[in-house]
């Protein structure tokens, strides 16, 4: 016998029972198990002379067993049958989403210096620096403009859109006007 397979001979008569067991365990299919722990010989036998140089046959045996055995798993996966007849989700809109046709008609009952520093700075994205600078106003003062813009805002949709608010202040629902 050729010296490459009396090495793999060697360690899989060591460890032959102590990876049927392994297998056996995972698998809990006797017969699953001694296919699994074939093909983990036959690949011992495939290294040839490579095998005899590996520094922990036991390490690379239990690694190819698990190997196949995860493999097998993925194709042995236990599906169920789902009935055809469940409906399907109602698409939900997110609240704050839902509440933008709200905060457009109510940008239109805004005093248009309200409704031109929040279309400019919050919804256009310009900076409050700019702002002040193109409008000829310190930057206090635009910054106190928009805050106080933005709370009118805020009434003005509570009490016409019904906005409602969890306890960290994140919209969660409102009634829209129609």
């Amino acid at each position: 016998m050729p010296k490459e397979f009396s090495c793999v001979l060697k360690a899989w008569r060591a460890h032959e029972s102590e990876l049927r067991g392994y297998l056996i365990h995972r698998t809990s299919d006797s017969h699953a198990a001694e296919d699994l722990l074939q093909g983990t010989f036959v690949k011992a036998m495939r290294q040839g002379k490579d095998f005899c140089s590996l520094d922990n046959a036991r390490a690379w045996l239990f690694q190819v067993a698990r190997n196949a055995l995860v493999d097998h798993q993925r194709l042995h996966k236990e599906t169920v049958d789902v009935s055809e007849d469940i409906p399907a989700p109602e698409t939900q809109t997110e609240p704050l989403v839902a509440l933008s046709a709200c905060v457009a008609r109510v940008l239109t009952e805004l005093s248009s210096e309200d409704r031109d520093i929040i279309e400019q700075c919050d919804l256009n994205g310009l900076k409050q620096a700019d702002y002040a600078k193109a409008h000829g106003l310190s930057l206090a003062a635009t910054k106190s403009h928009l805050l106080r813009a933005r709370a009118r805002m805020g009434d003005t949709l509570s009490t016409n859109c019904k906005v409602e608010f969890d306890s960290e202040g994140r919209v969660t629902g409102h009634v829209p006007r129609k």
